[in-house]
């Protein structure tokens, strides 16, 4: 990385630090969200995302996180249009 990005070392230690912090949020933050530890809003802001790019994220990764029943939802939308 340091010759092929003309980095000097410590640099490069930054760089690297940096990038595996930004990818351990995302990926804590999924895993709080598919737990039901914490809201979609409250993942996004902990990946340091916008909710859109954040569910970009989950959709890449595939991340289920909404847990209804099929039961569950006829029963939502059929109150929802009642």
């Amino acid at each position: 990385m340091v010759e092929r990005e003309k980095l000097d070392k410590a640099t490069a230690v930054r760089t690297l630090l940096e990038m595996g912090i930004v990818e351990w949020r995302k990926q804590t933050a999924l895993e709080l969200l598919r737990d039901g530890k914490v809201t979609f809003a409250k993942a996004a802001e902990i990946a340091k995302l916008s909710l859109w790019e954040f569910a970009d994220l989950v959709k890449q990764r595939n991340v289920e996180w909404v847990r209804y029943t099929p039961e569950e939802i006829e029963k939502e939308f059929r109150e929802a249009s009642a």
